[in-house]
């Protein structure tokens, strides 16, 4: 069983590649970030989640990285014929998923019931988990106030400096059996390259999630969401500096020290090693490794899926090679 830690467009090119190299995907558990869920027109929208369940079905948009291949955007228009805001733009199909999943929560389903579900309808092989049923929300903090993450990612475009996040509701929220099942009995937890913050961020945030990472007797392993500076997707860089942190692989690695064996660099930054490895807790050794970590397409995703599954190996973890 391979375990992966997922939110935003970054970590779901990961997630499809191991589902595309892994010789039965149904042994791929993903346990997604629901803290940016938003209610929409009344109805439950789930953007990590849907673009993991889209991209694993084949249905997704490659070229926005988020939304259905194909959509059209009809009821948006006619919605703003109505005077309402369209800034969240969501796609005729992409309407019946949230259609459905407000539906299915308003009879009483836990949302991982209904992730579930629409896995199971949309043909999806591995395992999607939200990572809690509670409702969670990140806000982050700018220098005017609070805004929702929608409003600060979409409407805003992420063009506030950021001087905070922080998760409304996590208090609330506990881990489900299905992610403690998961992450026990995986062989390898995969941390994906996505915005440590406010992607990986609220998953680790869940009370108990962090102690069953450090529990998990699988291999536990992250991949750097920088390369070179920089992020290839998206304001993780900006928002790491404005709440204090250094824009550096170290610092990432530092987030997830107190359950982390192996992080992978990409290898433009094979330099930072000894930094990387300097961060670990006093009570696990942290290896570090490096490898072409961008995924500009399809053999890209695959290359580093089987790059990762080869380097866990070393490490120990009981994990397949990749399909023939």
């Amino acid at each position: 069983m391979i375990a992966v830690l997922c939110g935003g467009v970054g970590g779901v090119k990961l997630v499809a590649g191991l589902a595309a190299v892994l010789p039965d995907p149904t042994r791929l558990s993903v346990i997604v970030n629901t803290a940016d869920d938003w209610t929409w027109c009344g109805l439950h929208v789930s953007p990590d989640v849907d673009t993991v369940l889209y991209t694993l079905a084949g249905c997704a948009s490659l070229e926005r990285g988020w939304g259905i291949d194909g959509d059209t955007w009809n009821a948006l228009e006619m919605l703003g014929r109505y005077g309402l805001p369209t800034w969240f733009r969501i796609g005729d199909r992409d309407l019946a998923t949230h259609i459905a999943r407000t539906a299915w929560l308003r009879e009483g389903q836990r949302l991982t019931d209904v992730v579930q579900r629409l896995g199971r309808l949309l043909g999806v092989s591995a395992r999607v988990l939200p990572m809690c049923d509670e409702r969670v929300e990140t806000i982050v903090r700018v220098p005017g106030g609070r805004l929702a993450f929608q409003e600060y990612f979409v409407a805003r475009r992420a063009a506030d400096p950021v001087v905070g996040v922080e998760f409304d509701g996590i208090h609330r929220a506990r881990v489900t059996p299905e992610v403690t099942e998961a992450v026990a009995q995986a062989a390898l937890v995969v941390v994906a390259p996505s915005n440590p913050l406010v992607s990986i961020g609220p998953i680790l945030a869940v009370p108990g999630m962090r102690e069953a990472l450090a529990r998990t007797r699988g291999v536990t392993l992250a991949v750097s969401p920088l390369v070179g500076g920089r992020a290839l997707k998206g304001p993780t860089v900006e928002m790491l500096r404005g709440v204090g942190l250094s824009a550096e692989p170290a610092a990432v690695a530092g987030m997830y020290r107190e359950f982390l064996d192996v992080f992978v660099l990409d290898t433009q930054d094979r330099a930072m090693a000894d930094a990387v490895a300097a961060t670990a807790s006093p009570a696990r050794r942290l290896a570090v490794a490096w490898t072409d970590t961008i995924m500009a397409d399809d053999a890209g995703r695959r290359r580093l899926a089987s790059d990762v599954l080869g380097i866990a190996r070393a490490r120990g973890a009981d994990v397949p090679g990749p399909a023939a």
